[in-house]
């Protein structure tokens, strides 16, 4: 018969492992995450200065809709100070 016992390196390697792959995964998980929503941000950003340069020449109503959901204003007026500032 042939008997084995397990040292405590062996257990401590195991361990060891396991925390080193579980906290890369979280490491990992957490970058991308906080790429992907600064990617958002950024996105949002160049979309309402793309909306208000067509806002600003061709004043259609589509685009005004557009630019109201993307930045909760309201008002035409304050849509356009926001435009403005954008611009400059």
């Amino acid at each position: 018969m042939r008997f084995e016992v397990k040292t405590d390196n062996q257990i401590f390697s195991k361990r060891f492992t396991s925390i080193i792959f579980v906290s890369g995964s979280i490491f990992f998980i957490t970058v991308l995450t906080s790429i992907s929503l600064n990617l958002a941000k950024i996105s949002n950003y160049f979309e309402v200065k793309y909306l208000c340069k067509f806002f600003l020449l061709e004043k259609s109503s589509f685009d005004f809709k557009r630019l109201s959901k993307l930045t909760n204003q309201k008002s035409k007026q304050k849509m356009w100070d926001l435009c403005k500032e954008i611009k400059s």
